[in-house]
């Protein structure tokens, strides 16, 4: 997509949610840019065109987490970057119709998985003196979601998370943030209707959806050696969309 090139040669970096979506071309782009993929997913990949390390995980259950950290520096040795893509975005129902139980389920994990992943791997980085965390949030954390709660409650989380990590590790040269992307093009917009989907466009300035290349991009940007002075960031891609 773009001319701009990163050596990751000697890297090791852990996808969430890499098995397909986001999270696919994050791993893929990562893979051109040398660094050994490791994907921590509850899906299985399927025709990824890249070699890379699999591990079933759950994110919301911290013995896989721990089972897939394990297994994940007996194969490659070490972790320097975690691109944190794996959600659950829930219903979309108001409010006052939200079933309790998945309400709590969306929060334990996006918001809890989160904590749990970052507090499995910090440790490693910090003993290693380098990394660099990205964590998914989105828009909906931002502004609020209509209909969207759980949802918009946990990545607000999300990015409360990553703005409170980034100070603790502000003097060390692990470098956390965090994007919050608006609606992207991917498989997930064909199980809404088209109507809705065009909701979504309009409220771009752009007039568009965003693309998975450019959810990558500004990854590769974040897990870079020209990352120096950015932590605890929210970095927009929203099309224009959101200004502050």
């Amino acid at each position: 997509m773009t001319n701009i090139s990163y050596d990751f040669s000697g890297k090791v970096a852990v996808v969430t949610g890499g098995a397909k979506g986001i999270g696919a071309e994050i791993a893929l782009h990562y893979h051109k840019a040398g660094a050994q993929v490791v994907i921590w997913d509850l899906n299985i990949p399927e025709d990824l065109p890249f070699s890379h390390v699999f591990c079933q995980v759950d994110i919301s259950q911290q013995d896989q987490i721990a089972a897939a950290f394990v297994r994940t520096l007996e194969q490659c040795g070490q972790i320097d970057f975690l691109s944190h893509n794996a959600g659950f975005a829930g219903s979309t129902v108001p409010l006052a119709d939200y079933d309790p139980q998945e309400w709590a389920r969306v929060v334990e994990v996006n918001l809890f998985g989160t904590f749990q992943l970052c507090q499995q791997v910090v440790p490693h980085m910090k003993d290693r003196g380098f990394g660099r965390i990205i964590n998914m949030a989105s828009l909906a954390g931002k502004e609020g979601t209509p209909n969207a709660s759980a949802y918009s409650a946990s990545k607000a989380g999300v990015i409360g998370l990553t703005k409170s990590l980034a100070k603790e590790l502000a003097e060390t040269d692990i470098r956390v943030n965090c994007i919050a992307p608006a609606a992207i093009k991917t498989d997930i917009l064909d199980q809404m209707t088209p109507e809705f989907v065009q909701i979504m466009i309009d409220k771009s300035p752009m007039k568009r959806l965003g693309l998975v290349e450019e959810a990558a991009e500004l990854v590769m940007w974040l897990s870079s050696s020209a990352c120096t002075f950015n932590s605890g960031a929210v970095f927009d891609l929203s099309g224009g969309r959101a200004t502050y």
